[in-house]
């Protein structure tokens, strides 16, 4: 029996042993797919996720829209988007508008009143002049037209840059939700995602650096 035991016992603890490095690795394994790390900036209010598009129309937004195309066309429309997301229309009622571009929602009153009401009528949504602000330490503090994607150093640059007295990791931003953000703009500089994107009604504030250079 001792002899037996003696010529088998390497197999053995071979076995043994592949079966410990086999526990090992899947206890490896498992602990390294439930952490995941984001790399956002800091939020004052918790964060508020803005539109997908920057284009999207907003609560608030002023939509203009005027019809053409047939005699005695429905009268044109000058409304806010509700608080609600939508606007009033003649003969259809509350359509959503909020979440659209000014195009989708052409398209859609277009296709509201054709051919249910009206067998051709031609549909032209507009909005109001679009701006962001750009304010406190930058060389030409002003309100800028907003004319399609653009960062916050894009935003910044559009204001002719940093004075030699701005708080530049301090940068604040306030969005027209009310979300508030604190970004570092030295190292947006070198990291796209700290770079936030800019939407119409953006307020960015650079602060004056303290006398200790913060």
């Amino acid at each position: 029996m001792l002899s037996f035991f003696l010529r088998h016992s390497g197999a053995w603890i071979r076995t043994l042993g592949w079966v410990a490095v086999a526990v090992v690795l899947a206890g490896c394994g498992g602990s390294s797919s439930g952490s995941k790390t984001t790399n956002t900036p800091p939020s004052k209010t918790g964060g508020s996720s803005i539109a997908s598009r920057p284009d999207d129309l907003r609560k608030g937004d002023l939509v203009q829209i005027a019809f053409s195309g047939i005699p005695n066309p429905p009268g044109d429309i000058d409304e806010r988007i509700k608080e609600d997301g939508t606007i009033n229309l003649e003969l259809i009622g509350n359509l959503p508008a909020e979440g659209k571009t000014p195009g989708q929602l052409q398209k859609e009153i277009q296709e509201a009143y054709v051919p249910k009401y009206f067998l051709r009528l031609t549909v032209t949504v507009r909005t109001e002049r679009r701006v962001f602000y750009v304010d406190g330490e930058v060389r030409r503090p002003d309100r800028f037209v907003y004319e399609g994607e653009i960062s916050l150093l894009q935003a910044i640059a559009a204001a002719q840059g940093f004075t030699d007295f701005a708080a530049r990791g301090r940068v604040e931003l306030v969005r027209n939700t009310g979300e508030q953000l604190v970004i570092d703009a030295r190292k947006a500089k070198n990291d796209t995602k700290l770079d936030v994107p800019i939407v119409p009604g953006d307020r960015i504030f650079v602060p004056r650096r303290s006398p200790w250079g913060r």
